[in-house]
């Protein structure tokens, strides 16, 4: 749509990157189970391409699409077909003026938390494809120096393979008035926002919120600001959905290279805490954030949908659009969040890294909840060495159901060492564990709770400038205090990935 429309001339180019990637898998349980491990092979071939906008300020889009082949051969043979699609785009159509984002994906998603952890084209028992949309046109305005004003409106949605979930159309506006130049040491905003969601196997809801919110610059390192709001909702819910809301907080940026930003208040649902912090040195790069908010499944999609991300000399950084990040050199194409999590280790990215950004697989659920979640991650790299380790502890609180919670808490670390400039053997070691309540579990009148223990060693080489070979092997294990549900699996993949 943005390249259709009549713009004055710009210098646009689109770089287009077929690609094809090959892989064989030898696993002795590919079903995940404790009462019947079998073997089986498994080859996968994914055809595929990119296509990155360059050269124009007014006109940013990034897009992948692959179509991945299956074939399993083992004591149950099986083929399968998997569509995967990443797109962000974003335009200026009138200067100044109007605007439009948009961004969709296709993937194949984790079912249950407590099901096989498998990617789809090991085990597809517990992975179900997902399509999620979003189309946002939106106005700004500068008013003079006084205030900046948006209005933007939203469609978007999502659409579960077999009814895994409720399929979901949204409609959402949201209009705000932020403090312009003219206001120094003092910033203000007044924001209003509503979204209408109709599933179709489940409650309608509808978000509506007001609020204002205030600041203030006590030095150029330090500041301080405020909010207060109020809910207005309507959704099934076993307790309280509407309600005034306040927080307060501080922000605080000692150098370029540091930042923290904490908060605290209290919203219909409860106490809430918010806090942000990075720090950067010349071999280390150190996160952290925690978040409160309520949610649904078609939610937490869509928000992972339009994340973009930038590989910058070896560091993974996050920008709100698809503008590169500032102050970074050597720096990849835009990559969306579907992107990097299908195809991270062709990045350069660890399972830590992926943990650290937020990036793991979500389980699908029906209804609405409020979601505490908390990611942390640090790495170093110390000439040939790279080392990394995160954290990651997410909650989910589903309201119909009297906030019964599933929980995932993991840990991951990772070695990386460079043996020769074409290639980095790597390594990584990772525990979770999965819990959640008995009306959530199917475990009757008890909770369930798996603790599941990952290695991985790797090989990677590049062959030449396009193309690239590795060698990994994993061994997992899982615990779980529901009967019949333990196992024990080894893996050893060889893949290959030629880009023209």
């Amino acid at each position: 749509m943005a390249a259709a429309f009549p713009l004055p001339a710009h210098a646009l180019d689109w770089r287009f990157e077929p690609s094809v990637g090959a892989s064989a898998t030898y696993t002795d349980n590919a079903k995940q189970s404790e009462d019947n491990p079998e073997d089986a092979l498994i080859l996968s071939v994914m055809p595929g391409f990119t296509l990155n906008s360059h050269g124009s300020r007014r006109v940013r889009a990034t897009l992948q699409y692959g179509l991945r082949g299956v074939a399993r051969f083992g004591e149950e043979q099986s083929t399968d077909l998997n569509h995967n699609l990443n797109a962000a785009g974003n335009a200026e159509l009138i200067e100044d003026f109007l605007f439009i984002d948009g961004n969709a994906r296709i993937s194949q998603e984790l079912i249950s938390l407590f099901g096989s952890p498998a990617e789809a084209e090991i085990n597809d028992s517990n992975r179900a494809t997902v399509g999620t949309y979003s189309i946002s046109p939106y106005i700004q305005k500068r008013l003079g120096t006084f205030a900046h004003a948006q209005a933007r409106y939203t469609n978007s949605g999502a659409i579960f393979e077999n009814d895994v979930a409720s399929k979901s159309s949204v409609n959402a506006f949201t209009a705000g008035l932020t403090s312009g130049t003219q206001f120094n040491d003092l910033s203000w905003g007044l924001n209003y926002s509503i979204r209408k969601a109709e599933n179709r196997d489940a409650a309608d809801s509808t978000f509506e919120r007001a609020s204002a919110s205030a600041g203030y610059a006590l030095t150029r390192q330090f500041r301080v600001f405020g909010t207060v709001g109020q809910d207005r909702n309507e959704y099934l819910s076993a307790t309280e959905i509407d309600g005034s809301s306040y927080s307060v907080g501080f922000g605080w940026a000692p150098t370029r290279r540091t930042s923290v930003e904490a908060s605290m208040g209290e919203r219909y649902f409860g106490n809430t805490f918010s806090f942000s912090g990075s720090h950067r040195t010349r071999m280390s790069r150190w996160t952290v954030r925690y978040s409160e908010d309520v949610s649904d499944i078609t939610q937490q999609f869509l928000e992972e949908s339009g994340r973009i991300f930038w590989v910058c000399d070896g560091g993974l950084f996050e920008t709100p659009d698809l503008s590169p990040p500032v102050g970074q050199t050597n720096c990849s194409d835009p990559i969306t969040a579907g992107q990097l999590a299908l195809f991270f280790s062709s990045y350069g990215i660890s399972t830590a890294d992926l943990i650290a950004a937020g990036l793991l697989n979500i389980a699908t659920a029906n209804g609405i909840y409020i979601i505490k979640s908390l990611t942390a991650g640090v790495s170093w790299d110390i000439g040939r060495l790279g080392f990394g380790l995160s954290a990651r502890d997410t909650k989910r609180l589903y309201q119909a159901l009297g906030d019964a919670a599933d929980h995932v808490q993991s840990v991951t670390g990772s070695v990386s060492y460079r043996m020769s400039p074409r290639t980095t053997a790597s390594s990584s070691l990772s525990l979770t564990r999965t819990s959640a309540d008995a009306l959530l579990s199917g475990g009757g009148t008890v909770g369930r709770e798996d603790d599941l223990v990952s290695l991985s060693l790797g090989l990677n080489h590049r062959f030449a400038d396009k193309l690239n070979g590795a060698l990994t092997f994993r061994h997992t294990q899982r615990d779980s205090n529901l009967a019949n549900a333990d196992y024990e699996e080894n893996r050893l993949t060889a893949s290959v990935n030629m880009r023209f």
